[in-house]
């Protein structure tokens, strides 16, 4: 089999390339060492996002616009952010933190100041060189992509800086090699793959918080009603996991990993993959008289028993519920 190098070159060729490289993520991995640290991966990442380059030109002008209008948010966030992970601390600085929040609150700024007052919406980075892939995942295959287009019109207005956005951040700027490509890729993310997370009403994840409880119910409708008995609806203990798409929860090398499948085949697959970690401790909670008091803390992630859990539900879900979960965050 081909390595991830041979791959990224293969991308080249199209989707057949593009697919190969998705199927040798989910059955090899990335290679990392044991902090996480991979040459490949913010470069696999872009390219599963499918974001083009951008010149630092670009980047460097948004930094120079200094302190956005969400700066205070920025600086009360920045300083949280993976606060008590000793490997993110010793890469990441808060002022790269502070600086790459900033360009994008002022990117999301500029956008929405074009489209009200009626004027060109300023670049995207599809206009740097690449193009948008507009190709849904199925179900059924696990070789297709995972994306569709965001909407550019109404949606992209309402989004803005929100709380949380600083640990959507944290991991790209953690693997990347420059704050260009970290901006980059998270960009992306918040823009083109879960809007409705960074809308002022994060309708998004509420959705996705309503969904993980129905599918908890389809998968595993004994331990759905312990949960519901006890008043634990996914609202209560997983706003934070659908919100960062599981980055609250440590290790961060773990947090990598899980991200390299999300990106792989759709950000979507982030609420089965929260679903699965509750069928990995469903004895604690069925035990539980109060499993309130377990799910106050996800155990700490293993990406490789998560994601496998995680596929074995996709034949389950009816296909109308399966299409809600691909768009809930659109």
């Amino acid at each position: 089999m081909p390595n991830l190098d041979m791959l990224l070159l293969g991308q080249r060729r199209g989707e057949e390339g593009l697919n190969d490289l998705r199927y040798t993520i989910l059955t090899q991995g990335i290679p990392a060492n044991s902090e996480g640290m991979s040459e490949l991966r913010i470069y696999i990442w872009l390219i599963l996002l499918n974001a083009p380059p951008l010149k630092t030109d670009v980047y460097l002008d948004l930094v120079r616009q200094g302190a956005s209008p969400a700066h205070t948010k920025i600086l009360n966030d920045a300083f949280r952010t993976f606060q008590g992970d000793p490997l993110f601390r010793r890469r990441v600085t808060q002022n790269s933190i502070t600086r790459v929040l900033n360009a994008v609150a002022w990117r999301l700024n500029d956008a929405h100041e074009a489209r009200v007052n009626g004027w060109q919406s300023p670049p995207t980075l599809s206009e740097f060189g690449g193009s948008p892939d507009t190709a849904l995942l199925s179900r059924h295959s696990f070789t297709t992509s995972a994306r569709t287009d965001a909407s550019t019109t109404n949606d992209a207005e309402q989004i803005g800086y929100v709380q949380g956005m600083n640990v959507l951040c944290g991991p790209f700027l953690y693997v990347a090699r420059s704050e260009v490509e970290a901006f980059t890729g998270f960009e992306r993310l918040i823009t083109q793959e879960c809007p409705g997370y960074v809308r002022g009403s994060m309708e998004g994840v509420h959705k996705g918080l309503a969904l993980v409880d129905r599918v908890l119910e389809v998968v595993d409708p004994k331990l759905y009603i312990h949960l519901m008995n006890n008043q634990m609806e996914a609202r209560i203990y997983a706003f934070a996991s659908v919100l960062t798409m599981c980055a609250c929860t440590p290790p961060l090398p773990e947090v990598l990993r899980l991200w390299d499948f999300l990106f792989a085949y759709g950000a979507h697959l982030n609420i089965l993959c929260i679903v699965a970690q509750l069928v990995l401790i469903r004895g604690d909670l069925l035990r539980s008289p109060s499993p309130n008091q377990i799910l106050r803390s996800l155990p700490p992630l293993n990406a490789a028993d998560i994601i496998q859990v995680a596929l074995s539900f996709a034949g389950k879900i009816p296909e109308d519920m399966y299409e809600e979960l691909i768009n809930h965050a659109k």
